[in-house]
């Protein structure tokens, strides 16, 4: 199986030569500008299907506004604004994305739901969030995100260190799958192309074992299987309080 799994790795990366070469010239950008259309649109039949999910995980935020007041909640890679909808009314929202050409699409979120305020937007990496004060935030929340940003523990250490004391940190994420099953083979061997497709994503990341690792001091995480095309099956969700 091993040796499969590395010879069919070989071959789509033999097949993947142009998007590499794309990559290396700097062509491969340009992909950057329609990724938020690919996005937005997948992202509707996701919620479709992960809704009750979604919605069962983001009851529980009222949780954390600790003061009573305006609960602040900081998106990391908040793409199109596609979770804005399962936040709680009056919500103060702050949206960070490395990808600026989301903005159109944020826009037509932040206009369908107005029940919530919208601080600002920020362009910046998971991994480097220095505009935003230590402390500051009462949730952070992260879906489909640490599957491509550059660095997992860096981004979590960002997050750790915006959310205020008993803050609580809420992830949705696609994983790894048990090395024993045919979705762990085929991630393996569509790794290289789904890079490209997904702009930097990967689907072969433990991302639970960053997590255990984070230094929260008390982690609510369950491995599912979502009803997702087999590769991206395997998801963790929860949350992570400081």
């Amino acid at each position: 199986m091993a040796f499969l799994m590395r010879l069919c790795m070989l071959v789509v990366n033999v097949l993947c030569l142009p998007l590499h070469v794309l990559e290396a010239v700097g062509l491969y950008k340009i992909y950057k500008r329609v990724f938020p259309l690919c996005v937005y649109r997948i992202s509707v039949n996701y919620n479709k299907k992960m809704y009750d999910k979604k919605r069962e995980l983001f009851l529980t935020l009222p949780e954390f506004n600790k003061a009573g007041g305006q609960m602040t909640i900081l998106e990391i890679g908040c793409g199109s604004g596609t979770n804005f909808g399962f936040y709680p009314p009056g919500c103060k929202v702050i949206c960070t994305d490395p990808n600026p050409h989301f903005q159109k699409y944020l826009k037509k979120s932040m206009g369908e739901n107005d029940h919530l305020t919208y601080e600002r937007f920020v362009v910046a990496s998971g991994e480097d969030m220095g505009s935003v004060e230590d402390e500051s935030v009462d949730v952070v929340v992260c879906t489909l995100v640490l599957c491509s940003v550059n660095n997992i523990p860096q981004t979590l250490r960002e997050a750790h260190r915006i959310l205020r004391p008993g803050g609580a940190f809420y992830f949705i994420e696609h994983v790894v799958a048990d090395p024993s099953s045919w979705a762990y083979f085929f991630q393996h061997v569509l790794q290289p192309a789904w890079y490209y497709f997904g702009d930097g994503c990967e689907v072969t990341r433990a991302t639970w074992k960053h997590l255990e690792a984070a230094g929260f001091s008390d982690l609510k995480l369950r491995h599912i299987e979502a009803p997702l095309f087999f590769v991206i099956k395997p998801h963790i969700i929860g949350y992570a309080v400081k």
